[in-house]
């Protein structure tokens, strides 16, 4: 039988434990522990829910890698076309870890109404395109279907269309120049509103809009099997650095590549700030979390004098009575983090199917409400870390029993 550990217990279930001096303490100290998870798994699951999230919306309009011809310089309306005779398209079979491919291609231009002028880009997708990433940011009416014969829908962000003036149903006139020559008559098109999407991405919802890419390449004057460029989306985004090379080693030396990580440097690295902010926070409330602990197990300690003092007369270690309150205070730390875990993941489930918490500045986290997303080995590890680090932060305060004598702590009152 563990000595150190039967002594722990009953001081934990002794009555005389509930009502002591130090009862208040140790509540503070548990309190403080469940607030410090709260605290971390918010951080956590708010910080990764937003990066999943803003991920999911980047992709979403160029996929994870994007393949172009070498001569478009990666602009944002396609250039020189590409053929979809590739051993890639439609499926990627080179490399691992591919889920889909896409033709698409783009071409900028003007929407004019009676009322206003907008710059926009059609981009134009055909039957292969994944629009379940879209339906998440449909708004009114429906998606537009390209399978068939070539027809005039569009979707357009409910941003553009209230800039136009635009309803459901709504005609349109949309102009591009002619081999980018001004002095040429544009090419028209009239198109017909199907849909609106809002992804909260302004700098996406404020530019794009969908068209049937046979639009595009008749302006163009393409033949059928010329696109602007695939658009390339991956099982795994953590893979995205790793795949993007091996995608571009399995491509034809005409071709390059292009992951969103390099097309929107800006938006991923203030995401990678977040990692920081989340590291911060966890270890400013685990040092809080600590010296709550420390302080209610000193307050133990000295309740405990006398009974220290009859435990080193008895012929006990010092290493064994500092096992009986690391134990003692296991078990705070143990309560702390269960109702911690109870309430911090409860909070988040609650936010995660209602959506109360709202930004109060969405256009700059692109999304109206704050996204949540749990990793549960991410939770197994952040408990098992703070109960760790908290042990280990209690083993200096309980080197103070060594100095404590068994006659003085016996006379102690």
């Amino acid at each position: 039988m563990n000595l150190e550990f039967f002594i722990a217990k009953r001081l934990i279930k002794g009555k005389e434990h509930k009502i002591s001096i130090s009862a208040p303490i140790i509540k503070i100290a548990i309190a403080a522990i469940a607030l410090g998870i709260i605290m971390m798994l918010i951080a956590l699951a708010t910080g990764e829910g937003l990066k999943l999230k803003v991920r999911e919306k980047v992709a979403a309009f160029n996929g994870h890698v994007q393949i172009y011809n070498y001569d478009s310089n990666r602009s944002e309306v396609s250039v020189a076309p590409v053929s979809l005779e590739q051993d890639f398209y439609p499926e990627f079979t080179k490399v691992s870890g591919v889920s889909h491919v896409q033709a698409v291609a783009t071409k900028g231009g003007m929407i004019r109404t009676e009322t206003t002028l907008e710059g926009i880009v059609a981009k134009g997708v055909g039957v292969d395109y994944n629009w379940k990433l879209f339906e998440e940011y449909l708004v009114a009416g429906r998606l537009p279907n390209f399978k068939e014969a070539l027809n005039a829908e569009v979707l357009i962000s409910r941003t553009l269309a209230s800039r136009l003036q635009l309803e459901l149903g709504d005609r349109f006139s949309t102009f591009f120049l002619k081999d980018n020559d001004v002095s040429k008559i544009p090419n028209q098109r009239n198109f017909e509103v199907v849909g609106f999407f809002d992804s909260g991405f302004s700098e996406f919802d404020e530019l794009y809009i969908f068209v049937d890419i046979r639009h595009i390449q008749r302006m163009y004057r393409w033949e059928k099997d010329q696109i602007g460029n695939f658009e390339v989306f991956l099982d795994d985004f953590d893979t995205l650095d790793t795949k993007g090379k091996e995608i571009y080693g399995a491509v034809l030396s005409t071709l390059d590549t292009q992951t969103i990580k390099d097309k929107y440097t800006n938006i991923f690295e203030w995401l990678g700030l977040f990692d920081f902010n989340i590291g911060i926070i966890i270890g400013i409330m685990i040092i809080v979390g600590g010296i709550n602990m420390i302080t209610a197990l000193l307050v133990l300690i000295l309740e405990r004098t006398q009974m220290i003092g009859i435990l080193k007369a008895l012929g006990l270690a010092n290493w064994g009575i500092r096992k009986v309150f690391l134990y003692n205070a296991s078990y705070l730390i143990l309560v702390g983090l269960f109702w911690g875990n109870v309430l911090g993941l409860g909070l988040i489930g609650l936010q995660y199917k209602f959506r109360w918490f709202k930004f109060p500045n969405p256009e700059e986290y692109y999304m109206e409400y704050i996204p949540v997303h749990i990793n549960f080995p991410t939770v197994l590890f952040l408990n098992v870390g703070v109960m760790l680090l908290c042990l280990v932060m209690l083993l200096i305060p309980s080197y103070i029993i060594t100095k404590i004598t068994p006659v003085k702590a016996i006379q102690f009152e």
